[in-house]
């Protein structure tokens, strides 16, 4: 399963119920933008030397993903529909949501506007 940032802040601070849902899965899937929000975020937290370490060691235990040029059409597709439909999400959510597509992972998060993007199965805890 691919984790969004915001499971990414949940799993590091403890969440059960997302400790449950992710349960089934040996590995977890790190987008490298996931990576890029949540370091930016602890640069500003005073927070930040208790999860730096954890961190580290969700990184070294995932499989990071990072776009290639697969990744770029998916990304020009689902881009191309929201813009479409009205219903633009934010810009690195498009990519997060590219890669589910492109490897076949569901998402944990709890943004619902990851349901807009036709082909990516939310997963919420």
């Amino acid at each position: 399963m691919i984790l969004d940032t915001n499971a990414v802040s949940d799993l590091l601070e403890g969440n059960e119920r997302l400790a449950d849902l992710l349960a089934p899965d040996v590995r977890h899937h790190l987008p490298i933008m996931v990576l890029g929000e949540y370091r930016f975020g602890l640069l500003g937290s005073r927070r930040g030397v208790r999860l730096e370490p954890l961190i580290d060691q969700l990184e070294s235990e995932s499989r990071v993903l990072s776009p290639d040029v697969e990744t770029a059409r998916v990304y020009a597709q689902v881009r191309h529909q929201l813009k479409k439909r009205g219903t633009p999400i934010p810009e690195n959510d498009i990519w997060i949501a590219s890669l589910s597509i492109q490897h076949k992972l569901p998402i944990a998060s709890r943004d619902d506007h990851f349901d807009r993007v036709e082909g990516v199965d939310r997963r919420q805890w």
